[in-house]
């Protein structure tokens, strides 16, 4: 599949490093501020779900649409609208007050980042080359996932310190981050930008050497595999987002049950709240950076399916482990390995996908992942809501954990079996 020729552009993938992870330090910011406001005004699990949905269900619903608009719009002028546009949604969201305008709210600020996440998603390959596609990719979910470390954390202190409006203010300044990367990425894919027409002269001159665009690295125009990509026919992709879209909707209960698990049924502060949740995006970091060298050795592409697999039944052990723990703070050692677990499936996943679809349609093909995970967290979410009223925090912390490995092992023969036809596969 196509990647950048000749050298990676190392200056692009860190300012689309930076973009993802001052953004997305940004969305967990909103949404952890926004829980524990929830969770202070006495707010049950289905009030805290139904926004966690709503931060959720535009990255499902508009996946088709978000998913062509990368592959066919300039890259460039996507990530100035989307972030100009999150930024005056969040500061508006600081001065909403009626809970109807903030679920609303925060549904418009999750469908920019349904538009931004395909974007940068498919950039990052079409900065490096093949070999430095792993390095690139766990720096890239370094970055995230280094939001996802500070968000909640600072969302904890935060609004301990000053309420909501202070850290959702900061949020709409994070935004900001995405407009700068567009304007200085000189990787750009999508769209067509036409080359200039040469002005008649009096008389021929020699053809002049062709030299690198001073400022685009323009996408090849799709041709008519990547049109008609479709996710099913490629057994191997299919079996990985299914397996994953599977395990996550089994265990994502634990994003509604974590805030009523740690300050109830643990005791613990906002603070404490923010600093021990922040214990798996550190992993997650750890884990990207350790595996990167693992996946870039790994060219079997059904050997890097099954890995994937296996890492993601090490994070349910990681959540069933933690409904025995009578402290929060004993939660720290055992989220950082499900985290590191996790960072190593991310990159997995990303490099997979990077290797099987067609540049023209990476795009789309990082939507439909989005989509599918995204829609199978709904599910726990909702799931997770209901569920607490019926039930305390701690025996369904065991509950999602316990059905997460369940699902693992449903998948394992699919996953084996899509592993045997790719290699049989010419």
């Amino acid at each position: 599949m196509s990647f950048t020729p000749g050298r990676s552009r190392w200056p692009d993938v860190w300012l689309a490093t930076a973009a993802r992870g001052i953004s997305s330090c940004g969305d967990f910011l909103a949404a952890s501020t926004l829980t524990l406001a929830l969770q202070s005004a006495g707010a049950g699990g289905p009030a805290v779900a139904g926004l966690l949905i709503a931060a959720s269900l535009p990255l499902v619903g508009l996946a088709p649409l978000t998913g062509r608009l990368a592959d066919r719009v300039d890259s460039r002028t996507l990530l100035v609208a989307a972030g100009v546009v999150q930024a005056a949604i969040c500061l508006a969201l600081a001065y909403a007050g009626h809970p109807a305008l903030v679920i609303g709210l925060v549904a418009l600020l999750a469908a920019g980042l349904a538009v931004t996440q395909p974007v940068l998603a498919a950039l990052v390959p079409a900065m490096v080359t093949p070999g430095d596609l792993p390095r690139a990719s766990a720096l890239n979910q370094t970055a995230g996932t280094l939001g996802a470390l500070a968000g909640p954390a600072l969302a904890g202190l935060l609004v301990g310190q000053f309420g909501t409006r202070v850290p959702l203010l900061l949020d709409a300044v994070s935004y900001l981050a995405l407009v700068a990367a567009g304007l200085l990425i000189r990787t750009r894919r999508g769209g067509a930008r036409p080359a200039a027409k040469s002005r008649p002269t009096a008389k021929p001159r020699p053809a002049a050497k062709p030299r690198p665009a001073a400022d685009a690295h323009p996408t090849p125009a799709p041709d008519g595999l990547a049109r008609g990509w479709r996710l099913r026919p490629d057994r191997l992709l299919f079996a990985m987002v299914a397996s994953l879209a599977g395990v996550v909707g089994a265990v994502g209960a634990i994003n509604v049950i974590e805030v009523f698990f740690i300050r109830e049924t643990l005791g613990s502060s906002t603070t404490v709240y923010g600093l021990v949740t922040g214990a798996w995006p550190l992993g997650i970091v750890a884990g990207a950076w350790a595996l990167a060298p693992l996946t870039r050795r790994l060219t079997d592409d059904g050997r890097l399916l099954g890995v994937g697999l296996l890492l993601l039944g090490g994070c349910c052990l990681a959540v069933l482990v933690s409904a025995a723990v009578p402290s929060a703070w004993l939660l720290v050692p055992i989220w950082l390995l499900g985290g590191l677990l996790n960072g190593g499936n991310n990159v997995v996943s990303n490099v997979l996908l990077a290797r099987r679809v067609p540049e023209a349609a990476r795009g789309r093909a990082y939507a439909v992942l989005g989509a599918a995970v995204q829609g199978a967290g709904m599910v726990g979410l909702a799931v997770g809501g209901l569920l607490l009223d019926l039930a305390d925090p701690r025996p369904l912390v065991a509950a999602c954990g316990t059905v997460g490995l369940l699902a693992v092992a449903a998948f394992a023969v699919p996953v084996l079996r899509a592993a045997r036809a790719a290699r049989a596969t010419p």
